[in-house]
């Protein structure tokens, strides 16, 4: 057995699992409530020094992962009609320190900054319950996720596993989240196609050990699953790098319509094969060769603008003699937006023309994208090989008297409201309601919740 990480588990945070909260429904989820009380025996089992919570349900942040300051914490159910189900935990101060070290060594932004609410919040409290249900007393560590992306993720565990040698303390990982919340059109939060797939694929991961799988998520997919989990079962298998596993899935069960998995895994010795960044890193090059090589002319245009406007700071002049017809002689507003493994890295656009081509917007916009989108830092020339690109192409906006009119998937809407304007583009992930795309909308331009505002919409050919 491994002296610094014994091993890990993967549980949810269903608040009925609480019998003061479920008042007899968590019967419903008895196979999840076995497979708990199992997974904190096999905690228990490890003789832990300390417990590492990874939740995502404190406070996150984008750019940074908080970890619980302070010296302990104390939690319950109050939010859920229980506040008779309450515990309290010692912190590790030992233990955080050395995390937070070791990732400012590695270059990640983490720390006690940035406390909301000290709290013990729910995701944590359900785990840290059956575990002290089980005899398990130790101290504590408690970290939130990120806007990071799976590779920051799994680093951060990395951190967590050089902390527990450098400390010389037995460290178990208990990675808090539920999996898809879109498995039943009666559920609180509907149905999605991707909600029962995402389940399907990544219990499989758990059951299997694959932790390259929980790396390897399209984003999109992901977030398409609503799922909460994921990013907490990445810094877990940072945690585990390098180290033979033995992994058990022992329960999956999704009957309110969100699914609830619960998997072991004892760490058996080392494995030089179960590195999994440079896994990663090789999968992530391949898929951006792929995408690169398909891109079309429209894309490959506004690449080149962003291209050259990093390096050299000017903007492109000379343009493809390739170029379609329809780029050089027609007018249109024009989006250029720019991903890194899914996440956003800059989007700005036109609602109409201000060039006299499509190809001028194009180039203009991308250069705006990559430099001048106040909500990120401009694009860095080490960042370029690894860009997605799309651009938009906007038709015509027409009026719309009723929200009926509008489709997230079809449309993109404008809301005005005097000279406020805000837009959204329509089929982006996680936007999959009228209510909540008109919102996003408003909220872009600056447009109260009470305030009066007109709607307007338009259709997009988007090119990748």
């Amino acid at each position: 057995m491994n002296d610094f990480i014994p091993g890990a588990v993967i549980v949810p945070h269903p608040p009925l699992i609480i019998p003061d909260v479920g008042r007899g429904e968590e019967k419903k989820i008895s196979k999840t409530i076995d497979a708990y009380d199992a997974a904190a025996q096999f905690v228990r089992s490890l003789s832990p020094e300390a417990i590492v919570i990874t939740t995502p349900h404190i406070i996150a942040y984008y750019d940074y992962f908080h970890i619980a300051p302070g010296s302990g914490g104390r939690g319950d159910m109050h939010q859920f009609r229980a506040p008779q189900a309450s515990l309290s935990v010692s912190y590790d101060n030992l233990l955080r320190e050395a995390i937070i070290d070791e990732a400012e060594k590695a270059g990640l932004a983490a720390g006690t900054l940035g406390e909301r609410d000290p709290s013990i919040d729910h995701a944590s409290f359900i785990p840290l319950w059956f575990l002290q249900k089980a005899g398990v007393s130790c101290p504590v560590v408690r970290i939130g996720l990120s806007g990071f992306s799976a590779r920051e993720h799994y680093q951060l565990g990395m951190c967590i596993q050089k902390a527990a040698r450098r400390t010389g303390k037995r460290v178990v990982l208990v990675a808090s989240g539920d999996l898809s919340h879109k498995l039943k059109e009666d559920g609180p939060y509907g149905f999605a196609p991707e909600g029962p797939l995402f389940d399907r694929q990544v219990t499989r991961a758990m059951d299997e050990g694959d932790f390259l799988q929980f790396l390897t998520f399209d984003e999109g997919f992901s977030e398409r699953s609503a799922n909460c989990g994921l990013k907490s079962f990445q810094i877990m298998a940072g945690a585990l790098d390098g180290l033979a596993v033995q992994s058990k899935l022992l329960s999956y069960e999704g009957p309110f319509g969100v699914g609830y998995g619960v998997a072991a895994f004892r760490v058996t010795g080392e494995d030089p094969a179960r590195h999994f960044l440079p896994q990663l890193d090789d999968f992530r090059a391949k898929k951006l060769a792929e995408i690169h090589a398909g891109e079309d002319p429209y894309v490959r245009l506004a690449r080149l603008s962003v291209d050259t406007y990093v390096r050299t700071g000017r903007k492109l002049t000379q343009y493809p003699d390739d170029l379609p017809p329809q780029m050089k002689d027609r007018r249109a507003g024009v989006f250029v937006s720019l991903h890194e493994f899914g996440q956003l890295r800059g989007c700005i656009g036109t609602i109409g023309p201000v060039t006299g081509s499509i190809a001028e917007e194009i180039v203009q916009n991308g250069i705006s994208a990559c430099s001048r989108d106040p909500r990120f830092a401009p694009v860095r020339a080490d960042e370029l090989g690894i860009l997605v690109i799309t651009v938009d192409v906007l038709g015509q906006t027409e009026p719309v008297d009723d929200p009926s009119q509008l489709d997230p998937k079809r449309y993109g809407v404008i809301v005005s409201c005097g000279r406020r304007r805000g837009l959204l583009l329509p089929n982006l992930d996680g936007v999959d309601t009228v209510a909540e795309q008109i919102r996003i909308a408003r909220e872009k331009g600056g447009i109260g919740e009470d305030e009066p505002y007109q709607l307007e919409r338009f259709e997009v050919v988007r090119h990748y």
